[in-house]
């Protein structure tokens, strides 16, 4: 097993797999279209109701002009598939680097899989979301039609929080993709820096990252001896800001 020095030394020092931007903070948006970091952007209701959104369409449209064409994924948030299917197609109508969000199944744990092959068929480009297991991912890439653009979303750092290392499950999900050449693999929920380049590694074509997580590729190819004396100069400094005395 390789340590984990070896494995930041190995790292590329710019990652080629493409990094979407998970939020919904327009300004953030910006400043990351701006940066030329990212290559994508997704949002769900969740983080859309952290960010004070409340007009579901104005800030769709602030989100679509702020992202400047590159491909983006706003999801539906209906729990009935004749709604959700609604939706869909309207939200499909908002432009060609639209992707539209849909859930592996609704509340009730029913499979979307019906409505994911309808969708498809018809040419509405998927961004079917909240998958964690393997079965989910060959049922989904089942349901696509060949020629639709896709994206098969796969919570890696969800299935990591129970314990279990998601790297095998994602490189199988990459070989299932494989046998519908317009999906795309996105390792969803990273946890830190590190899943960026095991995505990369497990064969994934995207990966989703928070704000707080691109701030930190700057980080990347830093020797680790400079990141252990910041982190000596950073707690002597605090000991001294905040008047330590013995």
């Amino acid at each position: 097993m390789r340590s984990a020095e070896y494995t930041i030394a190995a790292m590329p020092s710019h990652p080629r797999i493409a990094i979407y931007a998970d939020g919904a903070d327009v300004r953030e948006m910006v400043a990351a279209r701006d940066a030329g970091t990212v290559k994508g952007f997704t949002t769900n209701p969740t983080l859309m109701r952290k960010s004070g959104v409340s007009d579901y369409s104005a800030f769709a449209k602030e989100a679509l002009a702020a992202t400047g064409g590159m491909p983006i994924s706003f999801e539906v948030f209906a729990d009935e598939f004749d709604e959700m299917e609604r939706q869909a197609r309207l939200i499909a109508t908002w432009g060609d680097a639209v992707f539209v969000k849909i859930p592996v199944t609704n509340t009730r744990g029913e499979s979307a899989v019906p409505l994911i092959r309808t969708l498809s068929a018809a040419g509405v480009k998927l961004n079917v979301t909240a998958i964690l297991t393997l079965e989910q991912v060959r049922d989904v890439v089942d349901a696509l039609d060949a020629e639709t653009p896709a994206i098969v979303s796969v919570f890696a750092g969800r299935i990591a929080d129970t314990g279990v290392d998601p790297v095998p499950l994602m490189r199988e999900a990459a070989e299932i993709c494989a046998s519908k050449p317009r999906s795309q693999l996105l390792w969803a929920s990273p946890r830190e820096l590190l899943n960026i380049f095991q995505a990369e590694e497990c064969g994934c074509h995207i990966i989703t990252v928070t704000a707080d997580i691109l701030k930190k590729l700057s980080m990347v190819g830093k020797p680790l001896t400079d990141l252990s004396l910041d982190t000596v100069k950073m707690f002597y400094n605090d000991a001294a800001a905040a008047g330590f005395k013995l």
